[in-house]
């Protein structure tokens, strides 16, 4: 079975972000200090990667980018991001877990168009409230996933310096918000969602752009995340 997880979803610049690590029945205690990435120091994340690599018997990460996010709404591209990791893995699980309440890796329809078909076929997904607390398959996915998305926007930093990204990983920190007043969104930035200094005549002129994509190629266009699943405008987090 595998543990998912993600990273990135309440960001308002870079990918989304899915982590994807196998376990089975022979496989040994995880390595000691291993917890939800979100509780973990960035170096004692780091510092558990090695680790976790040799410790589970398969495992892999998936991106989809702040351009697919718009394009597709975030559920689509997190179905995305975790259809790419799965089908990294030399065979696909038989069972996955996945932290949360709800099973963006499957129920997002129709699929992104072209993208990633097959997605998840054959593998039987259960949603799990804390996962990342209560299965160490799930901690591992999350401490992969954050510690590669971090180093994607460290690097980012350095081609948009000034949002401060490589301390803020592109999340709503106040010297991101205020970076976007001053300098505007960047190539990286979600345009399709409500950013700090975006004239709403320009976020209208998007929308209008991806009804658009949405019309001509079904299934493409956003698509909001269900009601009780958090709102992922401005929202912090990992």
């Amino acid at each position: 079975m595998a543990g998912v997880d993600e990273v990135g979803r309440g960001a308002l610049a870079g990918p989304v972000t899915v982590g994807v690590v196998v376990v089975e029945l022979s496989t040994r205690s995880a390595p000691v200090g291993l917890r939800d990435s979100k509780l973990l120091s960035p170096a004692a994340r780091e510092a558990l990667v090695p680790a976790l690599r040799r410790w589970a018997p398969g495992w892999a990460v998936g991106h989809a980018s702040a351009a697919e996010v718009d394009a597709l709404g975030i559920l689509r591209a997190l179905r995305l991001a975790g259809t790419r990791a799965l089908h990294q893995l030399p065979a696909l699980p038989a069972a996955a877990l996945l932290d949360g309440d709800y099973d963006w890796l499957n129920r997002p329809h129709p699929p992104p168009p072209a993208h990633c078909a097959p997605l998840a076929d054959g593998v039987d997904v259960v949603t799990q409230v804390k996962g990342d607390l209560r299965c160490a398959a799930v901690a591992a996915a999350s401490v992969l996933a954050k510690v590669e998305r971090d180093a994607l926007m460290t690097g980012l930093d350095a081609d948009h310096p000034g949002y401060g990204w490589a301390g803020n990983k592109g999340y709503s920190a106040p010297d991101h918000l205020a970076a976007l007043r001053e300098l505007g969104p960047s190539a990286q930035h979600r345009r399709s969602w409500r950013l700090p200094g975006v004239a709403a005549a320009g976020q209208a002129a998007l929308a209008e752009q991806l009804d658009l994509l949405g019309a001509l190629e079904p299934g493409a266009g956003p698509e909001r995340e269900p009601r009780g699943s958090g709102e992922a405008l401005g929202a912090r987090g990992a």
